[in-house]
């Protein structure tokens, strides 16, 4: 669409000029009236102007016909009526009637209209693809066991329940089921928003799209296609962008009182002319046709898009993606902001919060560092979690070997060294009555439990880190009077403590994505306007479903894809910036339609004939002297935007 328009404006254009050469009113105001002369010339105005009107006028026209369908009018019929009104018009005057041609004004109209709607068109980014980035999260094939223990790879689209497909270290699992046999630790973050990486073993339920991590598993496939887990969240997301308010945005809801101001006085021009002064139907219709053009500001048709322009291209340098701009404009009303937590709030990563010494011969840097000596070997997210939690050298490691859905042992520095999970202790019946221990577990922390030559001597807790700016955002969004919260489907003790973290003003755990969906409605219900932020599949639903969906772009394809703007860095402070710069533009476009439409409060009633008495009549000349200042100050105004 947007070369669509570009061709357009060009050809117009071109086209324009010829068009302006033969107008008798531009040449009296350039000088040359009576100079081009020839046979023929009206007709060859008619046809240009005619190309003109056909095709740089059919995207209007076609425009105000969707428009009257959809009960909406806005600038599409504004653009449509004025254009509509001057050809039909001045194609009465070629074929005999008296008055004036307005080919010069419709030639001028349509390229202004043209160049307008193509500079928003590509300052603002295309329909969302949501549905088909969710397609793309599932593998295209899998590996189908056979009975006689082999595999083969097959298309995802014969799968069929029952089937037993094997899934690798690394593989996304193709398709909701059950884990027949196989230990591993899956990663469901970006599905569920569960933070921490899933240990499955036999029995245990696995989701499509999900990544399995360091084992492999055999996987007994239960459901797939409309039933799967990934189809529903499809389903939820088409829901919530039917339903989803359709606010017209400022330049049409501007447009259609323009529409109704044009049609009431146009009509008003010519009953008053023609019944009441008794004029000739010649010079009532010219006065009405006048009014109807004028009503139809040049300046309209630049003073949004040009401020759009200049926004978006603001926005971008900071990595800010403008695509929804009626949902963009909304942002300036927003007093509810929802946080995903996992990957927005939160870095979406392993890492070491607090470590413990449970004996004081061993310092916490020291037990921190033979742990992850042992855990330089596994690739599991909570061994390299600790490792990277080492700023100094981590000594090397002898004799290792993993203890199954346990943890990990080795020698360091002629020391037995053992990480371990909660679990691996209930084992051995040990049972550390510390305090410090007892909290990490009640914030919902994954603790592992270091053992230095068969004695607990430490442990660690590791979280899903808490981003820096997390904290400056929430403050400034406080300040602004913004209520925050947090929606996320992991766990009520993770959630809490972030929560108490941060100082959010509520959040809401273990929601599950058409939950995600139904909660933002319920605070929207309550008379809020909602900017949802967040970044996996699961949040796709609420994010189409808020008044203003905003996509980290370090996330899911999915979320992004759904979401009105798209966050380039994975900073809670743009969210602040998006909605401050939301505001600024608002201001402006403002600015700039009281500009365009201050053009007709003067020159309506002027063309409409108020002051005819007193020798006064609005000449097309001067009309389009007010209109060429109108435009000027329009983008002169949306250029301070930068300022």
């Amino acid at each position: 669409m947007v070369a669509d328009f570009r061709r357009r404006f060009w050809v117009c254009l071109l086209l324009t000029i010829p068009v302006l050469l033969l107008s008798p009113l531009i040449q009296k105001v350039l000088g040359f009236y009576g100079k081009i002369v020839f046979p023929g010339q009206t007709y060859l105005l008619f046809l240009l102007a005619s190309g003109i009107f056909f095709y740089g006028g059919y995207p209007f026209l076609r425009g105000f016909i969707q428009e009257l369908k959809g009960l909406r009018p806005g600038m599409m019929t504004l653009i449509a009526l004025a254009i509509m009104v001057a050809y039909g018009y001045s194609t009465l005057v070629v074929l005999g009637l008296p008055g004036k041609m307005f080919f010069w004004e419709l030639a001028t109209l349509i390229d202004i209209m043209l160049l307008g709607h193509w500079l928003e068109m590509k300052s603002v980014m295309g329909a969302s693809r949501a549905l088909e980035e969710l397609a793309k999260l599932m593998p295209s094939s899998a590996h189908r066991l056979l009975p006689d223990g082999t595999t083969e790879e097959i298309p995802i689209s014969a799968l069929r329940p029952g089937d037993r497909v094997l899934v690798k270290p690394g593989e996304k699992i193709p398709a909701d089921g059950m884990v027949v046999s196989g230990e591993s630790s899956v990663n469901e973050a970006m599905l569920t928003g569960e933070s921490k990486p899933v240990y499955k073993k036999a029995g245990d339920e696995v989701i499509g799209g999900a990544i399995n991590g360091e084992g492999s598993l055999v996987v007994e496939i239960r459901r797939i296609g409309d039933e799967s887990f990934l189809s529903q969240v499809v389903k939820l997301v088409k829901e919530a962008q039917e339903s989803k308010s359709r606010t017209q945005d400022l330049a049409n809801r501007a447009a259609l009182w323009l529409t109704i101001i044009a049609l009431s006085a146009g009509s008003l021009t010519f009953v008053v002319w023609f019944l009441f002064f008794r004029k000739d139907i010649a010079f009532a219709l010219e006065r009405t046709v006048t009014v109807m053009v004028i009503t139809c500001p040049h300046a309209l048709g630049l003073a949004v898009p040009l401020v759009i322009a200049v926004s978006t291209a603001l926005a971008a340098k900071r990595g800010l993606l403008i695509r929804n701009r009626a949902a963009f404009e909304r942002a300036r009303l927003v007093n509810a902001v929802i946080f995903d937590k996992t990957g927005t709030l939160t870095k979406g990563e392993f890492g070491v919060t607090d470590v413990v010494s449970l004996d004081e011969a061993f310092k916490p840097e020291e037990i921190l560092t033979l742990a992850a000596a042992v855990e330089t070997n596994s690739e599991h997210p909570i061994a390299r979690g600790i490792v990277s939690a080492v700023k100094g050298e981590i000594p090397a490691v002898k004799n290792f070997r993993a203890i199954p859905g346990k943890g990990a042992v080795g020698r360091v520095e002629g020391r037995k060294v053992m990480v371990v999970s909660p679990g691996y202790l209930r084992e051995k019946r040990l049972r550390p009555s510390d305090e410090r221990i007892e909290k990490l577990f009640s914030q919902g922390k994954t603790v592992v439990f270091v053992l230095i030559d068969g004695k607990l001597r430490g442990a660690i807790a590791l979280a899903d880190l808490i981003r820096e700016e997390s904290r400056e955002a929430l403050a400034r969004l406080k300040a602004r009077g913004i209520r925050c919260l947090m929606l996320t489907g992991d766990n009520r003790q993770v959630a809490k403590w972030v929560a108490e973290e941060l100082g959010l003003d509520d959040y809401i755990a273990e929601v599950l994505p058409h939950e995600k969906a139904k909660k933002v409605k319920e605070i929207q219900a309550q008379g809020f306007t909602v900017a949802m932020t967040g970044d996996g599949v699961n949040d796709a639903p609420a994010l189409a479903q808020a008044d203003v969906g905003i996509a980290i772009g370090a996330g899911t394809d999915v979320a992004v894809e759904t979401a009105d703007v798209i966050l380039v860095r994975s900073n809670p402070l743009d969210v602040v910036a998006i909605l401050e710069l939301s505001r600024a533009t608002y201001r402006k476009m403002v600015q700039n339609l009281i500009w365009a439409t201050g053009y007709n409060a003067f020159a309506i009633p002027l063309a409409a004939g108020v002051l005819y008495k007193y020798g006064l009549l609005l000449s097309p000349a001067i009309g389009a002297l007010f209109m060429s200042l109108s435009t000027i100050i329009v983008a002169i105004n949306a250029k301070l935007l930068r300022v």
